[in-house]
């Protein structure tokens, strides 16, 4: 069973609804409907006042990720075309993807940061959190070289 760490506020940190509903489903590893989104790896960590979301995306255009925020979840979504092109073979994976993170605080939406850079999505979200508002969307902007964005 995977470690889960507590925040300030002694919540834990449970990172996501794929605990229970997930890939991890006994007696079928890897199964998931075909209309089922796929699940993004994800980690988040807590420094300099910061939660720091940091999510794989590889091949995706900024304009093509989504991140919400309710309250003290955050839910990135994204979709990713197959192309027309035949293939003699491909790992890669198509369709939709989608990951929600539970944080131990309200999340601010109007103070959150998202940035994309070489497959990598990271969101920063202050902590404490304020006044959450409902509903909100985060822009995600294109970001540097991925050496830029590495946290110090």
């Amino acid at each position: 069973m995977a470690e889960h760490r507590t925040g300030h506020s002694g919540h834990r940190f449970a990172p996501d609804f794929d605990d229970w509903f997930g890939r991890g489903f006994p007696g079928l590893p890897g199964w998931r409907p075909g209309t089922a989104p796929h699940s993004i790896p994800v980690e988040v960590t807590q420094r300099d006042g910061m939660y720091v979301l940091r999510a794989e995306l590889p091949g995706m255009d900024p304009e093509d990720i989504h991140v919400g925020v309710e309250d003290n979840l955050i839910t990135v979504s994204a979709e990713h075309d197959e192309t027309d092109q035949d293939k003699e073979h491909s790992e890669f994976r198509y369709g939709s993807f989608r990951r929600t993170v539970r944080l131990p605080d309200a999340v601010p939406a109007d103070r959150i940061d998202a940035t994309y850079t070489d497959g990598l999505l990271t969101v920063r979200v202050p902590v404490p959190g304020g006044e959450p508002k409902a509903g909100q969307t985060v822009p995600v902007r294109r970001g540097g070289t991925r050496n830029e964005q590495r946290p110090a």
